[in-house]
């Protein structure tokens, strides 16, 4: 039976996995970019390195990490660190493009202009997460304890609310949202975001 367990020092490489086979609207995002370390060193590997203790991981029967979700429980504060810290210590292989000529350009230069304020929901919604699971754990609650678990986390560090964004085209997830406790708020074209409150 597989179980949740918190994240561990060590679980990086099945997580960024786990990123990249789940990347692509919820499909296997391998190939999509010209280098597949981008997406995990945008949406899943600076989490777990500046809030450890806001991840945590499914680990099946057998010991695999199959599924994870990380957070941050100050948005601001993070995005300032991913700007200031975190991608000028990763972005050396990847320069910034002059102009978006693909997804991979597209994720860039997003990464590049990542910094505190840059997103409406962070006032209101302080905190933020990535979840992902493989198919192999979609459909089977997996999803909704790990939100649970990391609500639970937030909650005690008395934090006020948690957004997060999904890809539009993305359906599994447009409806999974809703029926674990968040409410859609107006977002920009391609993206469909949440709130939840925690007080």
């Amino acid at each position: 039976m597989a179980s949740i367990r918190p994240f561990r020092p060590g679980d990086e490489p099945a997580l960024a996995d786990i990123c990249l086979k789940t990347a692509d609207a919820g499909r296997d995002a391998t190939g999509v970019f010209d280098d597949d370390r981008i997406w995990a060193e945008v949406f899943v590997l600076p989490y777990v390195a500046r809030h450890p203790d806001l991840a945590f991981v499914v680990e099946t029967d057998d010991g695999r990490v199959a599924g994870y979700i990380v957070g941050t429980p100050d948005t601001q504060a993070f995005e300032d660190w991913f700007h200031d810290e975190w991608w000028p210590s990763r972005n050396g292989a990847w320069p910034l493009p002059e102009v978006e000529r693909s997804r991979q350009d597209g994720t860039l230069i997003y990464a590049y202009g990542r910094r505190g304020g840059a997103e409406p929901y962070g006032d209101e919604y302080p905190a933020h997460l990535h979840i992902d699971l493989l198919p192999e754990l979609q459909g089977e609650g997996w999803g909704r304890r790990l939100i649970e678990s990391l609500v639970a986390a937030l909650r005690e560090r008395g934090v006020t609310g948690l957004h997060l964004a999904a890809a539009s085209e993305n359906e599994g997830a447009l409806a999974f949202y809703p029926r674990v406790g968040f409410t859609p708020l107006e977002s920009h074209p391609g993206v469909q975001a949440f709130g939840m409150r925690l007080s």
